[in-house]
């Protein structure tokens, strides 16, 4: 007996227009344009998720930099002393320190310089 696949093929087309809803018209109305569209846009969605890991990291670093440069250091200077004073803070929590509290920041900084001397 022959197997007829519509059910199938409908199922896989409407999963198809189910993702491309909000794109423009051509990808939107043709299930072969609209495949190409889902497939490019996952491919950019991750691109972008490991980009943005970039993005923040060069935040934190920039906000570590100018915070350290006001207490008379720099942030290598800064890191290479927190790294000899074995304090684990990480980037994120450094950055947050230096935008939202500068006198545990300062703190943090004098931890880091009291070990280079």
């Amino acid at each position: 007996m022959r197997v007829k696949r519509g059910v199938a093929t409908h199922k896989k087309h409407q999963k198809i227009r189910k993702a491309t809803k909000g794109y423009s018209h051509s990808n939107r109305v043709s299930v072969k344009r609209g495949k190409q569209a889902v497939t490019r846009s996952l491919q950019n969605a991750t691109r972008d998720r490991k980009n943005r890991k970039r993005t923040f990291r060069q935040l934190w670093n920039a906000r570590i930099n100018a915070a350290a440069r006001t207490n008379n250091t720099t942030y290598s200077k800064l890191i290479s002393g927190l790294k000899q004073a074995n304090v684990t803070l990480d980037r994120k929590i450094l950055a947050e320190l230096a935008v939202n509290e500068p006198k545990a920041f300062s703190a943090v900084v004098k931890a880091s310089t009291s070990k280079n001397k």
